[in-house]
């Protein structure tokens, strides 16, 4: 351990030299340190290293220049902001691993001229391993958390507005450049936390219904040649013991989860259903590489120097929990890398809704889906009365952040009188013995806990900021009834299980409907004498308010208008939902005012379009955006046709899309009940933009279409004679003769040669096939996907 009191530049430029991983996290970024840092970090961005940096947006005195320059001369590094939306954000630190050694600095000194040079900063610099284990491990848990986002150019000249919009007022970040100040100090909360979930009793090992109907569907999946499955089970049907009770066909399995109470609650399952199984964690604190099971933080393992402990085969089934994480830098890191026997993914909310592609990453294969609703008519859950009561707050008055509301003007009108005393008296009418309420803050949480106690209410408050031994003082009192009612903010979300929670009330708006889903699925744990849960919905103008109800009625299309009315039973069940007549009238309004369908799909691709730094393509619209059931075609007649409304196309694609319209609608719309059409097409563009609409023969793509149609995944939905001569006969029967039949001309079959009937300037044949080969791609997943769906039923 040494004190570095200057010139703490010098200290990092040699560390750069041999590091072959750099991790740098700073409250804020100035043109000046980067010029500083840069030509270090630029050679070791050139000899392979990997770069992580995150900074802050904490009053914007994060420079857009600075984000500019590193983004231009380190295109591999992964650069992300942390959005403190006012809360303090101010940690400053640099770590480095070597081949033998490793380094953590932590002190004063952020990202500026004068912090790493003259300025008086003071750093502390340590190669203990388990300090810079832990180090590492909290840096990928901020670094990846929901409240950082990655820096592109798209990115950042969205920020830059923001930067001026602020410097305007409070010209902090203008003025460093001139006068480096150098002793903010702002802290940080700690991360939220979970409370583990009681594993079940030891005699406990024989499959529950559900994880038998699972067992049974997974079986089946590996039957058709699938190797990778993804099983979405409600809370509360155990998909920890299903993937436990799964293990059973494999030698060694890795686990991997993104908090430790959750590694801890399924090794005790693995465990329990395997006793003589030898078992380890590979954490910020142990690194068992050896054991049979191995439950790891995906935090520590996603590391490139932690991977390379193992070999890519060194596990028969890897374990994906929480599978809606899983697409995730740091989650697909770990897929790419090892090739287990078989990938299982295990959640209870793969909402797509919350832009979040999970299907993919497990080819599309959904072995079982069991929503919540369904587990209530089989009686595996807790049936529940649901109010949907008024909220008190007019959301439309407060600053909407782009994905949530400003916390600032959102607490002043929480902690209204007529706010406050609404929420207690609808609680007191329809509560029942032990409540757990989920907040939007602390703030908001500590007020309300008080205010219920000057009622004479046992209360407490739960969040991250307690400490575990706090958590769990208060987890029995709970149980025990000493208390009536736990205000919590995020921490009941996952991994948790309290079975006797009889009352759920939601107090703050809803931004997730996948966190809402966990939410519910907390007070649907059957438990004895329990008849049912009442779930208590502060429901206000705020956004997605209407869309979250539709979990109750997932037969519904994202483009069908949800319907509500004052008391209705969920049908196969004993549900009810009770509104108040204010919201019936309050969602009828939003429903008048809300942007139109074709609205909220440019909407979409625009967010999407951030997200990415760059145009999406088609199948990452459809796999990506937040648009649940998207069809283009529909409403725009292609994508293409989409882009054009949403003024993206320039004048030159213009030209290109007016002239092909036409072919772009025939491919985007010509019926498929089978693949055929789309695999002809796609072996047609493997010959490159200025042949692939060329005169093509059966016997020239059937090796193609062969190969294509017989991948393990496919073979099962499209099945075909194998023989090459009748691969000819069906390609020449049925793709070429049917498309060409029903094109009007634009697909032509004669003498055996398929072609477009089409003639492509040099100069847009580039951007034509693009277009052409997005629109295939999509085509071909969709039509997989779908049949793969429908065979499940």
């Amino acid at each position: 351990m040494k004190l570095i009191t200057y010139n703490l530049i010098d200290e990092l430029v040699n560390l750069c030299e041999e590091a072959i991983h750099i991790c740098f996290i700073t409250a804020f970024a100035m043109k000046s340190g980067v010029q500083l840092i840069l030509p270090t970090l630029k050679k070791a961005h050139a000899r392979g290293c990997d770069i992580q940096l995150l900074v802050g947006d904490y009053l914007y005195i994060t420079q857009p220049d600075a984000l500019k320059m590193l983004l231009e001369h380190l295109p591999n590094a992964e650069i992300r902001m942390f959005h403190s939306h006012g809360r303090s954000f101010h940690p400053k630190a640099y770590l480095f691993r070597e081949e033998s050694l490793q380094h953590v600095i932590v002190g004063s000194s952020n990202l500026s001229n004068s912090a790493l040079t003259n300025g008086i900063e003071w750093s502390l610099h340590t190669v203990n391993s388990a300090t810079f284990e832990q180090s590492i491990d909290e840096f990928h848990k901020l670094f990846y958390s929901p409240h950082t986002v990655p820096i592109n150019f798209e990115y950042v000249q969205k920020y830059s507005e923001k930067y001026k919009e602020a410097n305007k007022v409070t010209p902090l970040s203008t003025k460093w450049d001139e006068v480096e100040a150098t002793n903010l100090m702002y802290g940080v909360n700690p991360n939220s936390s979970v409370i583990m979930e009681e594993p079940l009793p030891l005699d406990t090992i024989q499959p529950r219904p559900a994880q038998k109907l699972a067992l049974a569907a997974l079986d089946e999946t590996i039957e058709q040649g699938y190797d990778k499955a993804l099983a979405v089970l409600a809370t509360g049907l155990g998909k920890t013991y299903l993937a436990a009770f799964f293990a059973n066909q494999f030698k060694r399995v890795l686990f991997v989860a993104h908090r430790d109470e959750i590694l801890q609650q399924a090794k005790s399952a693995f465990t329990t259903v395997h006793p003589t199984k030898t078992t380890g964690y590979f954490n910020a604190n142990e690194k068992n590489t050896e054991s049979d099971f191995i439950f790891a933080s995906v935090y520590t393992i996603s590391q490139a120097y932690h991977l390379k402990k193992f070999t890519p085969d060194a596990f028969d089934l890897i374990v994906i929990d929480e599978f809606h994480h899983a697409v995730a830098k740091t989650y697909t890191r770990v897929l790419d890398y090892f090739h287990p026997n078989f990938l299982l993914g295990i959640t209870a909310t793969p909402d797509r809704m919350d832009n979040q592609d999970v299907y993919s990453v497990c080819d599309g294969n959904v072995a079982i889906q069991i929503h919540f609703l369904d587990a209530i008519a089989r009686n595996w859950l807790s049936s529940f009365q649901y109010y949907g009561i008024k909220d008190q707050i007019d959301y439309s008055q407060i600053t909407w952040l782009g994905n949530h509301y400003d916390e600032e003007e959102l607490i002043k009108e929480q902690l209204q009188d007529k706010v406050i005393e609404k929420i207690f008296s609808e609680w007191l009418k329809y509560k029942q013995s032990k409540t757990i309420a989920f907040c939007s803050s602390i703030r908001q949480a500590k007020f309300l806990c008080n205010y219920f106690r000057s009622k004479e209410i046992e209360a407490e408050v739960l969040t991250g900021q307690n400490s575990r031994n706090d958590r769990n003082a208060i987890r029995e009192n709970f149980i025990n009834g000493e208390i009536e009612i736990i205000f919590t903010v995020d921490l009941f979300n996952e991994g948790v299980d309290i079975p006797t929670v009889d009352t759920l009330l939601f107090i703050r708006p809803t931004e997730s409907i996948s966190i809402f889903t966990q939410q519910i699925g907390r007070g649907l744990r059957l438990a004895d004498g329990k008849s049912h849960c009442v779930i208590i919905d502060c429901i206000g103008n705020y956004k997605n308010a209407d869309r979250k109800l539709r979990i109750f009625k997932p037969q519904l299309k994202s483009n069908e208008r949800l319907k509500i009315q004052r008391v209705e039973t969920i049908p196969m069940t004993n549900c009810e939902l009770h509104f108040d007549v204010e919201v019936i009238n309050l969602l009828e309004e939003m429903a008048r005012k809300n942007r139109n369908y074709r609205q909220q799909i440019i909407d979409a691709y625009m967010d999407l379009k951030l997200q990415l730094g760059r145009r999406p393509t088609y199948l990452e619209m459809y796999l990506k955006s937040n648009i649940v059931e998207l069809n283009l075609s529909r409403e725009f007649g292609s994508y293409v046709g989409m882009l054009n409304e949403a003024g993206e196309l320039t004048e030159e694609e213009g030209v290109v899309f007016n002239q092909f319209k036409e072919v772009l609608l025939e491919i985007e719309k010509t019926a498929m009940t089978k693949s055929y059409k789309m695999v002809v097409l796609e072996g047609m563009l493997q010959r490159g933009a200025s042949n692939w609409y060329q005169n093509i023969t059966a016997e020239e793509i059937a090796p193609f279409f062969l190969s294509y149609v017989s991948e393990k995944n496919r073979n099962h939905i499209d099945p075909i004679n194998q023989e090459l001569n009748k691969v000819v006969s069906l390609i020449e029967k049925m793709p070429m003769t049917k498309w060409s039949g029903s094109s009007k001309g634009i697909v032509n079959f004669t003498d055996k040669q398929f072609k477009f009937e089409i003639e492509v300037p040099y100069n847009m044949e580039e951007k034509l096939f693009v277009w052409v080969n997005e629109i295939c791609k999509y085509r071909l997943h969709k039509y997989f996907e779908r049949k793969a769906l429908k065979l499940e039923h």
